[in-house]
């Protein structure tokens, strides 16, 4: 079966590749595109948004020096890298204040110019990557002044953690939300857990003691107050004292933290965190079975306040339950995590990957008692400000290499 798991997952990272390579690079503008939908109707009007063009740099620098590529894919990917990383230090990095604009404008100038501290960490993610493959020490300093300037205006001295968004000129703004989706909190899960994924990607290239610190100081945040202890469940939004604003549950960042955390207490090489990060991560694979439908999806959220459940499937949450399930049969040895990896792979080619024009749909509606069939959610991006070749390229490069590693110890 894992054999021909990882044959078919390498197929489709090379497929999700080419579909970015082939599609989104903006030729008029440069960079890349700002959205396509569902039709592959290109906006040439649209925003480019941080995250995704950060999000681009990592995956395309990470696939460039992923040892299972051809030859031919590792250079195409370089050249993707590179146009990836020449864009954003010119028109994303604010050489004035410092920080990265949240967007731009179709031409390359400022859009939306707050600060907000998930896209500067996606900034690091990306551009110590891009330093990992190329060791351009340009993107390095960029990334060690993201770092910086997280720390010296996001970073809460008093309570702990890391406050959302600030203006062009680092004011604290009233309206800290990611999206319209979101609720107006001043900390919240999702941007601490990119926060830790972050630093520990330049950690890698740059191991100081304050990276160290910083590193285990979120993960102490998150086995304290974010991760519920009794059910392995995460909380989402907060005030500055980490007192929980809201009871939903996100099925898909439980099992993405799953694994994430564990990687963040593997890179500090510390034996006892490590032990202690193992258990934990297999807590949160449990508790995000929760979420779990007998095809292998999982449910998107679960609000407990009103016993609301939130049942369409994104393509993001498949993705990272192959990695986090996967994560949790390399912890345990129990295969039933496994037969959980494949079942979330079955439903990702069955429902999820376009087989006409490339890529992943944004997700499905469940079927219901007027349609028997998943619905695809058409209404949502094929490229756009969230939908991005990260989760589900990471995902394919993560477990083609765990499948390769267990290969060779047998």
């Amino acid at each position: 079966m894992l054999t021909k798991i990882r044959d078919e997952i390498r197929a489709e990272l090379s497929s999700i590749l080419e579909f970015w390579t082939v599609n989104t690079l903006d030729e008029a503008n440069g960079g890349f595109i700002g959205k396509m939908d569902h039709n592959h109707n290109i906006y040439i009007k649209a925003e480019k948004g941080g995250v995704l063009n950060a999000r681009i740099l990592w995956t395309f620098s990470a696939a460039a020096g992923f040892s299972f590529l051809s030859a031919i894919e590792k250079e195409q990917c370089l050249r993707i890298a590179k146009r990836s990383f020449d864009y954003f230090k010119n028109h994303f990095i604010d050489k004035g204040n410092g920080g990265v604009f949240w967007s731009l404008n179709p031409d390359g100038t400022p859009k939306s110019t707050r600060k907000q501290i998930y896209g500067l960490s996606f900034a690091i993610y990306g551009l110590s990557e891009y330093y990992h493959l190329t060791k351009k020490e340009e993107a390095l300093t960029y990334a060690k002044e993201l770092f910086e300037l997280i720390e010296k205006y996001s970073f809460d001295e008093r309570n702990g953690g890391y406050l959302e968004a600030f203006s062009e000129d680092w004011q604290l703004l009233e309206d800290l939300r990611l999206s319209e989706k979101d609720r107006n909190d001043p900390k919240t899960m999702n941007t601490h857990l990119h926060i830790i994924e972050a630093y520990v990607n330049l950690y890698k290239v740059w191991p100081t003691e304050m990276l160290n610190k910083r590193i285990r100081q979120l993960l102490s945040i998150f086995e304290s107050k974010i991760i519920v202890k009794k059910t392995g469940h995460m909380k989402l939004f907060f005030d500055k004292e980490w007192n929980a604003q809201s009871q939903a549950v996100s099925f898909g960042h439980d099992i993405e933290a799953s694994w994430l955390l564990y990687e963040s207490a593997q890179a500090l090489k510390d034996k006892k965190l490590i032990k202690k990060w193992a258990n934990i991560a297999l807590k949160m694979a449990e508790s995000a079975m929760d979420g779990l439908n007998l095809d292998g999806s999982l449910n998107h959220e679960f609000d407990q306040a009103n016993n609301h459940l939130d049942d369409h499937r994104e393509w993001w949450v498949s993705a990272e339950a192959m990695v986090g399930f996967f994560n949790a049969y390399e912890l345990s040895g129990e295969k039933r995590y496994l037969c959980l990896v494949g079942a979330s792979w079955e439903f990702i080619k069955e429902n999820l990957i376009d087989y006409k024009n490339g890529e992943w749909y944004w997700g499905v509606y469940p079927p219901s008692e007027i349609n028997e069939e998943y619905e695809l959610m058409s209404e949502e991006d094929k490229v756009g400000f969230w939908k991005c070749p990260y989760h589900n390229g990471r995902a394919c490069m993560e477990i083609v290499r765990r499948i390769d590693k267990l290969s060779s110890k047998k």
